[in-house]
């Protein structure tokens, strides 16, 4: 059976952007390390520390089915019809576009959050699926579907932005004890959801 890992990358107070998007020194250590790895996009290489390529191999690898908002998707133009990792990737709108270049690209769009994970867990079978963090992730989390945080802190203060977990209302959500990995200029915190 599949996790739900709501994963991203977010300042020390817990921004995945500032209020326009711009993500700033967030993806700094993805070009900042001697070791190359990739997603499922072999045109674009990340070059990182050891220890943060080891962790991206191992999360990465069990990734089959990501689940993404419609904000995310209009930001990154669907990353062109490639998925960033995994095979298939589910966004969540009320609104599918008509007009997207890339009709045959391996991406479905769903209405409602708790549709868009069932799709995915169907679609990952023994494989994780990924959630990015934003106002989805909060919705996730309060719906109780979410099983895994993936939460890579770089050392920056934002101040104000976007948040990982959006605006997020529901119950306390207690977690195990994060396995920590040390990156270079960034910190991977990966969390189980306490049952």
């Amino acid at each position: 059976m599949s996790n739900v890992i709501a994963a991203a990358t977010v300042s020390l107070d817990g921004f995945v952007a500032d209020t326009e998007d711009a993500v700033g020194p967030l993806f700094d250590w993805y070009n900042n390390g001697p070791v190359e790895v990739f997603g499922t996009d072999r045109g674009r290489p990340f070059h990182v520390s050891q220890a943060s390529a080891e962790y991206m191999d191992t999360t990465w690898s069990g990734v089959r089915a990501c689940v993404i908002g419609r904000h995310l998707f209009d930001i990154t133009n669907g990353w062109n019809g490639i998925p960033a990792f995994g095979e298939h990737v589910f966004v969540v709108t009320h609104t599918p576009p008509t007009d997207w270049p890339f009709p045959d690209a391996p991406f479905t769009f769903v209405n409602g959050i708790e549709e868009a994970i069932a799709q995915a867990k169907q679609y990952a079978g023994d494989h994780d699926v990924s959630i990015t963090g934003g106002n989805l992730t909060g919705q996730a989390l309060a719906a109780g579907l979410v099983d895994e945080i993936a939460y890579s802190v770089v050392p920056v203060v934002f101040g104000t932005g976007k948040r990982f977990f959006g605006d997020y209302v529901g119950p306390q959500v207690l977690l195990d004890n994060p396995t920590v990995v040390q990156g270079d200029r960034v910190t991977h915190l990966h969390y189980k959801v306490s049952r």
